[in-house]
């Protein structure tokens, strides 16, 4: 196996590969799809507007004002010796759940990628197992779908019913989805593994286990670092939206800030988090551009130490999860959750809240890929950029980490000063956030394209932007498209967070069912926005092996 440990490649792992070159005749078929798929998604985006009421009327002219006072105060921040202490002490509070958070999803997805391998349940022929061994592996993975198909955010709304303001509630709420999803990239990166060695000591009489750790885990073990340093840069931002909803952290400070229109304590707290995650990714791109450095062996160690730092700073203690209290509040959370009933109004507000949510996600996608496709070529580096180029670069890259580092919520708050409240606000504010992640996933694909065609061109006479788009950006196109299938995955799940400041859909209701205590209708709730997700899931499947 042959991997870049890029942060693409690592991510792509979490759906699908990216797309590959196919015969002449495949590609014939393959741009009949394409053109299919391309003319559906055109008229869904237009369709998803026309829901929201995209136009004119949904613009608060009103709020101009705010938004010029709220820019305005981005050039004096509060650095108050009070203020900057609180922001000091909700730093470590965030750093420590994200750090915390991350070291649980690594231990989930080592033990559940494993164990969710096609390899671990495969027979051998020297090692027969019996029949239900199939049925095993497809029961494993199928338990394996659920926590990774419901956002942090409603593992935190449920788990605070159970184990009130605990920090367990944030560390458990990042560690557990994300360990699912780990636990995916880990059984891929098991799966594709070359199986020779594997083959040859569980021949010799090795067990599963031994014949994994002696033969597969130096494999991949670069791979699982490097993944498990971009789920730290996931966790931080996860740990500021669990904070918006109580736990504590920056997030709960900057709740706070914009309940009081302190806008000065915003910037301050927006400059602390651009800072942090410009910190944490500088550090996983070195770690992930140096796979056999002693700085990765270093990393590592410090990590792991950060990680017993941030249970004593978060005062951590285990033992809640099983004391009588915590049981019994399990049991009474279970038991009025059950059966699942329809939110007030029926099927009509669910139905309603559903396709709400699904235009909340198209929006979304739709905004972050029109934005990320000039802003990643630009923040793409390249040798022969020269200075002005370098310059816009560097620009460009700043731009996708800020919009990036502000979390769905907080765009969702200051969109609204111009937008009203409603799907297209929230697919709005969603899709700004997006855009930061999509171009810089996308950026990354251009960096590392073959840029062979593109030299020969510009060895020929053409100009840079003709010898990138003739020579790189079609031999890019489908990966960058499959990219933006993926993120919609990602976003139909984070319409929740959204939802839950106010934006509509799914979450919209759900905030108001948890006001409400009641559990039987969150259930059901949730339940549609998983259903909601696994169709974008089958359906991006579907179009990304179409982009092949």
């Amino acid at each position: 196996m042959t991997t870049d440990g890029s942060v693409s490649t690592l991510v792509a792992r979490e759906g699908q590969s990216l797309p590959v070159g196919r015969s002449a005749p495949g590609a014939r078929l393959g741009r009949d799809r394409r053109r299919v798929w391309f003319t559906a998604v055109v008229l869904a985006v237009i369709w998803a507007l026309w829901r929201a009421d995209a136009g004119p009327g949904s613009i608060n002219g009103r709020g101009w004002p705010l938004v010029r006072e709220f820019f305005a105060a981005a050039a004096k921040p509060d650095v108050s010796a009070d203020f900057l202490s609180v922001v000091a002490d909700s730093v470590g509070v965030t750093v420590a759940y994200a750090v915390a958070g991350t070291s649980l999803s690594v231990v989930i997805g080592i033990v559940g990628g494993v164990a969710t391998s096609e390899t671990w349940w495969r027979r051998d022929p020297q090692h027969p197992r019996g029949p239900g061994v199939a049925a095993g592996w497809w029961i494993a993975r199928s338990l394996a779908a659920v926590p990774r198909g419901v956002h942090e955010a409603i593992w935190a709304l449920f788990l605070l019913q159970i184990l009130g303001r605990d920090p367990l509630v944030a560390v458990l709420a990042i560690g557990v989805p994300f360990g699912a999803i780990t636990a995916k990239v880990v059984a891929e990166l098991v799966d594709d593994a070359a199986s020779g060695p594997y083959d040859a000591l569980r021949a010799a009489g090795a067990g599963r286990l031994t014949a994994m750790t002696y033969a597969l885990a130096p494999v991949v073990g670069g791979d699982v670092t490097s993944y498990a340093f971009y789920r730290l840069e996931c966790s931080l931002r996860s740990a500021v939206v669990l904070g918006m909803i109580g736990a504590g952290g920056i997030g709960f400070q900057l709740s706070l800030s914009f309940q009081t229109l302190r806008y000065e304590e915003i910037w301050t707290l927006v400059y602390t988090l651009v800072l942090l995650s410009a910190l944490v990714d500088r550090w996983s791109a070195q770690v992930r551009a140096r796979p056999t450095s002693r700085r990765r062996r270093s990393s590592i160690a410090v990590t792991t130490l950060g990680s017993v730092v941030a249970a004593w700073h978060l005062e951590l203690r285990p033992q809640t999860l099983v004391s009588s209290r915590t049981r019994s509040l399990a049991i009474d959370v279970v038991q009025s959750s059950w059966p699942p009933r329809l939110p007030s109004g029926g099927w009509s507000v669910l139905w309603d809240a559903t396709v709400d949510t699904l235009v909340i996600s198209l929006i979304a996608i739709a905004t972050a890929s029109a934005l990320a496709g000039p802003t990643a070529i630009a923040a793409a580096r390249s040798p022969d950029a020269g200075v002005v180029g370098a310059v816009i670069g560097a620009v460009a890259r700043v731009l996708l980490l800020v919009t990036r580092a502000i979390p769905p919520p907080v765009w969702a708050l200051i969109v609204v000063f111009v937008v009203f409240p409603g799907p297209l606000a929230g697919g709005l504010a969603l899709g700004v956030y997006t855009f930061g992640v999509l171009g810089r996933l996308a950026a990354e694909v251009i960096e590392n394209a073959d840029q062979g065609p593109a030299h020969s061109l510009r060895l020929l006479g053409a100009g840079p932007a003709a010898a990138f788009g003739y020579g790189t950006l079609p031999m890019m196109a489908p990966r960058l498209a499959a990219l933006s299938l993926y993120r919609w995955e990602v976003a139909m799940r984070e319409t929740v967070i959204v939802g839950l400041v106010g934006s509509g859909g799914l979450g919209r209701i759900l905030a108001q069912q948890n006001a409400a205590f009641d559990r039987a209708a969150m259930v059901t709730t949730v339940a549609a926005l998983i259903v909601l997700a696994l169709l974008a899931d089958v359906m991006s499947a579907r179009m990304r092996a179409d982009l092949r």
